[in-house]
């Protein structure tokens, strides 16, 4: 698998935090029983990598990767739980360089033409664009498809059901990143039915 296949896979990659390592397995069934297969752990809690390492074993139509990855040992120790890819705010050379090494696909995130530019100078053309509705939003991914029309993105940040089909009517996105498909009270009282129902509906966004 390649980057850009994870824009293939669902319109909407959902972005999860999880407190409790024992949510992992039901919450990423409820998700993959809505639709959407692809799903992005951040690394900003102590059960982040316990998670991956659950869903990885035990949900094997899911496809988890790591998100929030911000030093090279993230990258490593994400790839050793069972990640699938990986997901960066941002890059920076070093963390390219141990992104690369895992051998899994990445999305690194950048806001400017500028440092989308530097990676498509390493022959990186799938991105995430975070954040995105602060960095500029829908108008400024469609202006940068002017000159940089070889990246497609999956644009994170301020994202929900309301304004998602913006993104994805663009035809440099791929797929968009959101945490309004995984709500804390819902993840806290095992409401397992809200998450596949907010999966459903966000399922449905793909067109053409």
């Amino acid at each position: 698998m390649i980057a850009e296949d994870l824009f293939d896979l669902a319109p909407v990659i959902p972005v999860v935090v999880l407190d409790d390592a024992e949510a992992a397995v039901p919450l990423a069934r409820a998700l993959v029983e809505g639709g959407l297969p692809v799903i992005e752990v951040t690394l900003r809690t102590p059960s982040a990598l316990a998670a991956i390492a659950r869903i990885a074993a035990e949900v094997p139509d899911a496809v988890v990767g790591a998100g929030t990855v911000v030093r090279p040992e993230d990258a490593e120790r994400s790839a050793a739980a069972g990640a699938r890819f990986l997901v960066s705010p941002g890059c920076t050379s070093r963390l390219q360089a141990a992104m690369v090494a895992t051998g899994l696909p990445f999305l690194p995130g950048v806001a400017t033409a500028s440092e989308a530019i530097a990676l498509l100078e390493g022959g990186i053309t799938a991105m995430k664009f975070f954040p995105a509705e602060a960095a500029g939003g829908a108008a400024y991914l469609k202006a940068l498809g002017g000159p940089l029309p070889q990246i497609r993105f999956c644009p994170t940040g301020g994202i929900g059901l309301g304004n998602a089909a913006e993104y994805l009517a663009l035809g440099n996105v791929g797929c968009v990143g959101g945490s309004w498909l995984t709500p804390a009270d819902a993840v806290r009282e095992g409401d397992w039915d809200r998450v596949r129902k907010l999966a459903s509906e966000a399922a449905a966004l793909r067109t053409g």
